[in-house]
């Protein structure tokens, strides 16, 4: 998972913009500046000057709970999926987000790589809307180094990856004008409405499919359905930007992000497996 101080540091060099510039994933260009950040503490901005910027961490388990990635706790707060069939590691990772307030108070999106699907939850943890999503085309949990410097054109098929981790969201702009949901800037990866502008590639018929294994079409961006960014996803990071979990599909999810087992009452879930 990146490391946000440095990210502000490399995202504001000159040469790296310019580089994202012409590597995001296709047919979406990045904004050749970054984005700008909302504060997250209670002091106002000042707009003559760019004070550094207090993002969440990830949390830890509270120290009277000597919980562990290996122990489970009785949780007191769990996401709220109502009707939603969901995989038992998205169940798990949003209820440790709920149960130990790993979202900082802020709407959180958890992306299932292995489902190929995105779930939206408000800062409370219920859930707001889940869609099916094009990912990255090659499987895999890390962005090669450097991805983000490179031109479009350089990145093969195998480093087409949707980067696993836990990342401070926005909302931003690609050179067009056209708003994205930045997750990971330095790597050039974001979420944002699904273009066809290439038949071939069957983007639409790939998110109305009902199975995920063709979902993996993209150079590692997000990609929804329109309707779902503008009604579910767009709303919810608008005013306050937010937290995004991509589960991975090589390692433990648990072992990734630090999380411990939340126990419930199983007759209140009902998980797909």
């Amino acid at each position: 998972m990146r490391n946000d101080s440095e990210w502000r540091r490399r995202a504001g060099t000159a040469g790296l913009a310019i580089a994202i510039a012409t590597a995001a994933c296709s047919p979406l260009t990045p904004l050749a500046t970054p984005p700008e950040r909302t504060p997250t503490s209670a002091l106002p901005a000042s707009p003559s000057a760019s004070p550094p910027i207090a993002l969440p961490e990830p949390s830890t388990p509270p120290s009277n709970a000597t919980a562990t990635a290996t122990s489970s706790r009785k949780g007191e707060r769990f996401a709220d999926f109502g009707r939603e069939r969901v995989s038992s590691d998205a169940r798990a990772i949003a209820d440790w987000v709920v149960d130990s307030a790993d979202n900082h108070g802020l709407p959180f999106i958890i992306v299932d790589k292995a489902k190929a699907k995105v779930l939206v939850f408000d800062a409370d943890g219920v859930l707001r809307g889940a869609s099916p999503a094009l990912l990255g085309a090659a499987k895999g949990d890390d962005s090669v180094p450097g991805i983000g410097e490179r031109p479009i054109a350089d990145i093969r098929p195998e480093e087409r990856t949707t980067p696993a981790g836990r990342f401070a969201a926005e909302m931003g702009h690609n050179a067009k004008g056209e708003d994205i949901l930045w997750v990971d800037y330095e790597d050039a990866v974001s979420m944002h409405r699904v273009r066809a502008t290439n038949p071939a590639e069957r983007r639409l018929q790939r998110l109305a499919s009902a199975t995920p294994a063709d979902n993996r079409i993209s150079y590692g961006c997000i990609n929804l359905p329109a309707a779902f960014y503008d009604s579910v996803v767009k709303p919810a990071f608008e005013p306050r930007n937010g937290i995004v979990y991509v589960l991975p599909e090589t390692r433990s999810a648990q072992a990734l992000f630090g999380a411990y087992p939340v126990t419930r009452n199983a007759r209140r879930h009902v998980a797909q497996k």
